[in-house]
């Protein structure tokens, strides 16, 4: 268990904050944007495979060992199929889309819950001409996401429902590297 989570989000895992002391008050702007809240690429890496997305870190309280994040997929765009020990906690609060948390493809929009325990495959999926904006709870102390191996992406598939969801977006991602 990792006591100093602090000294865990800051070195160990080079999580940035906006500021060393949080305000009190941080004025909402236009288009899910707020005042002191840097806005910043999705995964800035590249090693998992995402379009259009980007996240602002709201809250991180190291009193309550947790973060707070805004996430935006553009329409059209997905978060990475992934899995990870820790949990989250979402909340839309723009657009419409679809996820995948587990065996269940969902249809989503504002004010639904989504609930994604550890080591659940989930991914996010705006529709398509609007973006999908949602709160995400996790904690500070977080593990690095898994993304699936082959034969795990073929068990995936065969599931019902799953299956169609991946293959939708396999062939849309072949459809726009063919227009490049």
């Amino acid at each position: 268990m990792i006591t100093d989570l602090e000294g865990f989000a800051s070195r160990d895992h080079g999580l940035a904050m906006d500021s060393e002391q949080q305000p009190t008050f941080r004025p909402s702007r236009d288009g899910f944007r707020w005042d002191g809240v840097a806005h910043q690429p999705y995964k800035q890496d590249g090693g998992a495979p995402f379009k259009d997305v980007s996240r602002q870190v709201l809250f991180h309280e190291d009193g309550l060992a947790c973060e707070l994040r805004y996430f935006e997929v553009d329409g059209g765009g997905y978060s990475t199929l992934e899995r990870h020990q820790h949990a989250h906690a979402v909340m839309v609060i723009r657009g419409h889309g679809e996820c995948l948390v587990g065996g269940e493809i969902r249809s989503v929009k504002p004010l639904d819950l989504v609930s994604i325990a550890s080591w659940t495959w989930h991914q996010f999926r705006a529709s398509e001409h609007e973006p999908l904006g949602f709160l995400c709870m996790v904690n500070i102390a977080r593990d690095r996401p898994q993304l699936p191996t082959e034969q795990e992406m073929a068990q995936l598939k065969a599931l019902p429902g799953v299956g169609r969801f991946l293959e939708k977006h396999e062939r849309k991602a072949r459809r726009s590297a063919l227009s490049v």
